[in-house]
């Protein structure tokens, strides 16, 4: 019996139900704000709510919005810069901080958020999504020397900004 068009979309909401959080936290990690992640979030399920019924049939959903949200987040640093606009006015802080969702590893946030954002996809999907170099590779697009070269790229980077943290000069 085909699937009807109310059975493929509460499947969606059960997804995004059972998955929100996960989802929210990687899109936090991959763009370090509470608001982006919202954007980014919400923009790519828009996306996959209209792509749903192809990829329920064709690949594992979890990986596709994954991907989607590494994708976006990594178009968005891209771009971004061409969106700020200046204000006479500073913007006013977000109120939730969401540095505990990087469990307990606050102090590496800060310098995580200065790689960039390829190295950043690789960190946060490896050590914060626990994927392995081929999940990684998958959700990103390319091989899986490539991850193997930016996660080697991003741990350098990350030793000697902890370093230069450590001697108290500047990242």
């Amino acid at each position: 019996m085909p699937e009807t068009r109310a059975d493929r979309e509460q499947r969606y909401v059960d997804f995004v139900t059972g998955r929100w959080s996960a989802l929210f936290r990687l899109a936090y990690l991959l763009t370090g704000s509470e608001p982006a992640a919202e954007d980014l979030l919400q923009t790519t399920l828009m996306k996959t709510y209209a792509a749903w019924a192809r990829i329920n049939r064709v690949e594992e959903p979890e990986a596709y919005v994954r991907r989607m949200l590494v994708n976006g987040a990594i178009s968005e640093s891209r771009r971004g810069w061409r969106r700020e606009r200046a204000t006479a006015e500073l913007p006013e802080m977000p109120g939730v901080d969401l540095e505990h969702v990087v469990d307990g590893r606050a102090d590496l946030w800060p310098v995580i958020r200065e790689l960039p954002p390829r190295q950043r996809a690789v960190v946060v999907l490896r050590y914060y999504e626990d994927l392995s170099e081929e999940e990684i590779a998958r959700v990103l697009g390319c091989s899986r020397g490539t991850v193997k070269s930016q996660a080697s790229d991003a741990m350098r980077s990350l030793r000697r900004r902890l370093v230069a943290v450590e001697e108290g000069g500047s990242r």
